[in-house]
């Protein structure tokens, strides 16, 4: 069946990581909104009926989301399901893509066992964001080609971001560069619509203008202050075993009504 033809749907929950909270896309005085949000924003333009949940919490692995996300979606008996996962293992030692494929492939399973339509996202190519993390990209390369494959198996539409280089565009990332920009977060909305056949959105892949060019001292002072100011405190919280999602829960734990935003923040 057509994904044009299961548009709109009533009943969303979105499930996953930090990307899917939002962060990148707000601050903690005012909250995150996030691709997510924006999503269930563009649905919410085309059926007002429409309602929402958000499960996500950063700093979780595939396996804890399943293990504490999954349930809590089922139970709200969604029609709409978006699972992103994966990145927080992609960059932790011992990272083993099978084990994380077979946790995401689960929540496939259960979650279009149900007649949810369910998307997901590939990862896009790292090592072009930050170049400290292109040893990375052997890694992206095999989890992406078994998400693709779990998604095949079960009828999963996918967002592939590695294959469109605006995806790495520095625009599209905050400044930490391990979370979607406002920009990055609007151009994943817009891309999980258009896979689902939400008409209207095919321009997410659309490169952005040219931006004036960086000299080799400043890419090296940028990279090193993004090192300092960002990738060194995630090293310490790896070695002491603390995670940014500690105490943490879901923003948005019962499906609720979406509110709009004012256009001038859309």
């Amino acid at each position: 069946m057509s994904t044009r033809q299961q548009y709109p749907f009533a009943r969303y929950v979105a499930i996953g990581d930090s990307q899917t909270e939002g962060l990148g896309d707000g601050d903690e005085s005012h909250g995150y909104r996030g691709w997510a949000d924006r999503f269930a924003e563009i649905l919410a333009a085309g059926n007002p009926d429409l309602t929402y949940a958000n499960l996500a919490v950063r700093g979780r692995v595939a396996a804890r989301v399943k293990a504490e996300q999954l349930g809590p979606a089922l139970a709200l008996k969604p029609d709409l399901v978006t699972v992103m996962a994966g990145m927080n293992d992609l960059v932790r030692p011992g990272f083993d893509a099978a084990r994380v494929a077979a946790d995401i492939e689960e929540m496939f399973t259960e979650l279009t066992a149900t007649g949810a339509r369910v998307a997901t996202v590939t990862f896009p190519d790292i090592g072009r964001i930050s170049p400290l993390a292109r040893r990375a990209l052997p890694r992206v390369l095999d989890l992406n080609a078994r998400i693709r494959a779990a998604a095949d198996r079960h009828g999963v539409a996918v967002l592939d971001t590695f294959p469109h280089r605006v995806t790495t565009d520095p625009r599209l990332w905050s400044r930490d560069r391990l979370h979607a920009s406002p920009l990055g977060h609007a151009r994943i909305a817009a891309g999980v619509a258009d896979v689902l056949g939400v008409p209207g959105h095919e321009s997410w892949r659309e490169p952005l203008p040219p931006r004036a060019p960086q000299s080799v001292l400043g890419e090296v002072a940028a990279e090193a202050r993004w090192f300092a100011g960002f990738m060194g405190p995630w090293v310490w919280r790896r070695i002491r075993g603390r995670s940014s999602g500690d105490g943490r829960e879901a923003k948005r734990p019962e499906l609720a009504a979406v509110t709009l935003p004012d256009p001038e923040r859309a």
